[in-house]
């Protein structure tokens, strides 16, 4: 097997909006790594390719499956037993749910001739967006394992860190850097991966990932399950929160139980509630249904898509959802869910027209000496376009 095929689940696709307005299911970060990075390591890097919105072609390839090709659900979450069971399929089996449900199949799809293979061991999976901050801690725990051996080791001679627990539970790449930190290591690893930073003055709980080029500033305090991506510069409090990549909440203030998507910034003293002030049960905004739904959960912040930020001092409500292109500030609380490419504040909002935008996101990304190439340009064109849809 050479050729894996990345299928996402259009009802869930949905669902996970707005982080899919911008990527496929499997390029989200929960834990240390992607779903798309998991499965790579896991089966010994094969080739990757996507089946996912057509919205987001053509910039994630795509190709038709053979006889030989693994094809895999991305909303299941992959561990060693799932990957071995999947690798071992033969051309024409399928592995699903005992509900029906397919999780995986090697060959062409509904094969005429295909044999049904149930899988009933357990299986971590992806259906809302709360999903993954809730499930990010034990996504840490698990791909620790994918580390390369041998390439992470404890506190180098050179680092100077007030370590609390088993050293054993510390995972530091050896161009990672600590200064003057705190790092607790009784409840979960912590991993510091590539050209990291935690700067002096700041206290970590694991599990921590801070993946490369990334940094925790002086005097922050990062609680368990958060994930900080690549590219990222973080302060003041935060906890179970992913930054999935590229973005930046560097001064104080609160978030918690939150998902924040690439080339994101929250301004100095942006504070988000996770907790209702009386305890009672969050709704959070479903774009497929357009109205917020249950979740059971009593604690949920701040989702938000890519390009967003917010200004100084912003206070956002429990439970809110900022889509692709939003640009709050001013005083006052946004409404729990701001639609892609709105700017303002409470007292009124207005659209980004599509040239505005695509000039902040050229500055944004020239800072990390990227630029928008054309295909980028033609994807934020149509993704615009469709802005009145999921108002």
């Amino acid at each position: 097997m050479n050729k894996l095929i990345l299928q996402d689940n259009n009802q869930i696709f949905e669902n996970l909006l707005p982080l899919t307005f911008t990527r496929p299911v499997s390029e989200i970060r929960v834990g240390i790594f992607t779903i798309r990075e998991k499965w790579q390591r896991l089966l010994d890097n094969p080739s990757i390719y996507y089946a996912t919105d057509r919205l987001l072609y053509p910039l994630f390839p795509t190709a038709e499956a053979d006889d030989d090709t693994l094809t895999v659900a991305t909303h299941f979450l992959p561990t060693p037993c799932l990957v071995r069971t999947v690798a071992a399929l033969l051309p024409g089996q399928t592995l699903l749910l005992p509900s029906g449900e397919e999780i995986a199949r090697r060959g062409l799809p509904n094969g005429n001739h295909s044999e049904k293979i149930i899988y009933t061991e357990p299986l971590a999976q992806i259906r809302h967006l709360y999903d993954l901050f809730l499930l990010n801690g034990n996504e840490i725990r698990a791909d620790i394992s994918l580390l390369a051996p041998n390439e992470y080791a404890p506190l180098p001679a050179d680092h100077h860190a007030t370590i609390i627990g088993p050293v054993q539970n510390l995972f530091i790449h050896p161009t990672a850097i600590i200064d003057g930190a705190t790092i607790n290591l009784r409840h979960g690893p912590v991993y510091i991966g590539p050209g990291a930073v935690i700067m002096e003055g700041a206290t970590v709980r694991g599990p921590i990932a801070l993946c490369e080029h990334s940094e925790i500033r002086m005097g922050a305090r990062v609680y368990e399950d958060t994930t900080i991506g690549p590219h990222c510069k973080v302060g003041g409090e935060i906890s179970n929160v992913i930054f999935i990549a590229h973005s930046n909440k560097a001064h104080d203030g609160f978030l918690g139980n939150s998902v924040i998507g690439e080339w994101c910034n929250l301004g100095g003293g942006t504070v988000a509630s996770n907790l209702k002030n009386d305890y009672s049960e969050i709704k959070l905004w479903n774009y497929p249904t357009r109205r917020f739904l249950r979740t059971g959960l009593q604690f949920c912040g701040l989702i938000m898509g890519d390009h967003s930020k917010t200004g100084i001092n912003t206070m956002i409500n429990t439970a809110t959802v900022f889509g692709v292109g939003v640009n709050f500030h001013g005083a006052g609380y946004p409404r729990n869910f701001v639609p892609s490419f709105t700017e303002g504040s409470t007292a009124g909002m207005s659209e980004v027209p599509l040239r505005k935008f695509l000039d902040i996101a050229t500055r944004v990304l020239a800072r990390r000496d990227i630029t928008l190439t054309p295909d980028d340009i033609d994807f934020y064109t149509r993704l615009h376009a469709l802005t009145e849809t999921y108002r």
